[in-house]
């Protein structure tokens, strides 16, 4: 149990042993799931790594020497313990997908030289602690999906939701002043509130649930009550689901 506390322990052995051809010939570390407390440094030796996924572990710190990993092109943090990221993520330029959704960070500790990942095209920062959005993420002219859901937002910068390729925003579950300036917000933005949230763990899911539930009730007061509820926004109830998350991510 003293062992298990700590967590997981990775070597490279074993993180050699996780990695998976993807369907477009690409090389993908999955390391999700595994309890990992540190960041594993032994997997900066493989540097010829496209994705690298470590979803759902318990990871506080993700050292600036992640720069190493030049190639990555896919990062999935979510389901973490990280209070900030290292300014060191600006030089991943290669990357399209970056999800850190479910983790603790402040608008203080996002840094901002997010605004230098000049190929990303899906950014999830939702179930953070983010009161307010840099407005130099606006220099993301390639971004199409942008995930702000369970935030403390009260407004979105301009420089954001005009972004040119920006197809798909979910700012769901922010404190926006009030609902009719919520809807004027929203009606500004090109298509809100459709970011998937099918890859959230369980304890997240829960919470997207539950507010679906309250919804869903009032609104079948009057009706027979469905045998299973409903959630129109998320592709898949459970990301767990799904072992092979190549049916859904976009290339």
């Amino acid at each position: 149990k003293a062992k298990g506390s700590k967590g997981k322990k990775i070597t490279l052995k074993t993180a050699k042993n996780s990695i998976r051809i993807c369907l477009d010939g690409g090389r993908r570390l999955d390391l999700s799931k595994m309890r990992i407390t540190t960041f594993p440094k032994c997997i900066l030796k493989l540097a010829d790594v496209d994705e690298l996924d470590l979803r759902r572990n318990m990871l506080k710190k993700i050292p600036s020497s992640i720069q190493k990993l030049q190639k990555l092109r896919w990062l999935d943090l979510h389901s973490n313990q990280l209070k900030e990221l290292p300014e060191a993520i600006g030089t991943l330029q290669n990357i399209f997908y970056l999800n850190i959704c479910n983790n603790k960070l402040t608008t203080k500790n996002l840094p901002e030289e997010l605004n230098l990942l000049k190929n990303l095209r899906i950014l999830n920062l939702g179930l953070n602690c983010l009161d307010s959005i840099p407005t130099s993420l606006g220099a993301l002219k390639e971004l199409s999906e942008l995930g702000l859901f369970d935030n403390a937002l009260t407004t979105i910068p301009n420089s954001v939701k005009k972004l040119p390729k920006l197809m798909k925003l979910n700012a769901k579950r922010n404190p926006f002043p009030d609902s009719t300036k919520r809807e004027e917000h929203a009606d500004s933005i090109k298509c809100m509130e459709t970011v998937p949230e099918k890859d959230l763990c369980c304890s997240c899911l829960k919470i997207c649930q539950d507010a679906r539930d309250k919804l869903s009730k009032l609104k079948n007061m009057t009706s027979s009550p469905s045998k299973k509820p409903s959630f129109p926004l998320l592709l898949t109830p459970n990301s767990s689901a799904k072992d092979n998350e190549e049916e859904w991510r976009l290339r």
